[in-house]
């Protein structure tokens, strides 16, 4: 096992709380009840997740073995995500075709791969015939990121298709032109984050309500015309500790706590701008990031009132 699947394993089970330890790694199945009963688990947790990791290199686990434990560990935290549901139906004259998961499966991962070299695509069946499907993007030069996953759960002989927020929004016609393919759907146009996007007629988002607010907020706030470049913007804070929690050494520490946060891109304005619309910060900004503009400044001191 090389040193990136060995770091993947031990973020992977870093993130599981103590409390589901025992119960993913048992649904996971990949260690076996013996070496289970090896470790220790009250031990402190980087040491816990440690000898896991061992027991891991000794089993001679794959990336696919640690992705099947990444998928099993969002499954139990699915709420924690934002889903994305997909309606799909056939066209006219097409007739429900017989499904076979595992025709499905190899199908979805050829045509991924045949469409971007740098992707791993891993699958874990659940109930109700549904298959969680984990797409690891990368780009025809760069290996697939592992810490940013898409995931998809298909329902199959049904038309619905649910996808994770994926940070990489630009894979999203990929993955519709994908289940288009293997179902010989036809494809249609769909505006979504101001390109023109071919996807598949019979792909519907549900949430257009909340797509259109966020982006009504978003032009409220930036305009429809191009953003001034700034290369960065400088945040001074110099606060004390506030909490909800009585007594701890912060809240009794009388001096200020002093951090700086810099927010650099080639052009900063137009990636906050970005930001809402591709689901990766709440709409709308505060008004600490969307002051820019409006204060021609891009060097702030937050302090208390």
């Amino acid at each position: 096992m090389d040193e990136t699947v060995s770091e993947f394993f031990r973020r992977t089970i870093l993130k599981i709380p103590l409390t589901e330890m025992m119960t993913i790694l048992k649904t996971w199945n990949f260690l076996s009840e013996n070496q289970l009963q090896t470790v220790n688990f009250r031990q402190r947790k980087e040491s816990l997740v440690q000898d896991l990791v061992l027991l891991c290199e000794e089993n001679h686990a794959s990336l696919n073995d640690a992705a099947l434990l990444d998928i099993i560990y969002t499954q139990f935290h699915r709420h924690q995500k934002v889903w994305d549901v997909f309606q799909m139906s056939k066209g006219p004259g097409e007739d429900t075709d017989l499904f076979d998961m595992e025709q499905f499966k190899s199908s979805f991962k050829k045509i991924l791969k045949r469409a971007l070299k740098n992707v791993t695509v891993s699958f874990r069946d659940a109930e109700e015939n549904a298959v969680w499907i984990r797409i690891a993007w990368g780009t025809q030069y760069r290996k697939p990121n592992q810490y940013k996953p898409a995931y998809v759960v298909y329902y199959s002989q049904t038309p619905y298709a649910f996808t994770s927020s994926s940070q990489l929004k630009s894979n999203l016609p990929l993955l519709g032109q994908t289940f288009e393919t293997h179902n010989s759907t036809t494809p249609l146009q769909e505006r979504s984050l101001e390109l023109d996007i071919n996807m598949d007629s019979r792909i519907i988002h549900e949430n257009k309500t909340e797509k259109e607010r966020v982006q009504r907020v978003t032009q409220e706030i930036f305009g429809d015309y191009p953003q001034p470049r700034l290369e960065f913007a400088q945040y001074k804070l110099e606060t004390k500790f506030k909490s909800d929690l009585n007594g701890g050494i912060l809240a009794e520490r009388e001096e200020p706590l002093r951090c700086l946060v810099k927010f650099s891109s080639p052009h900063l304005l137009e990636a906050l701008k970005s930001l809402a619309p591709a689901g990766i910060a709440d709409a709308p900004l505060s008004p600490l990031l969307t002051c820019i503009p409006n204060k021609g400044m891009n060097y702030f001191k937050i302090r208390d009132k």
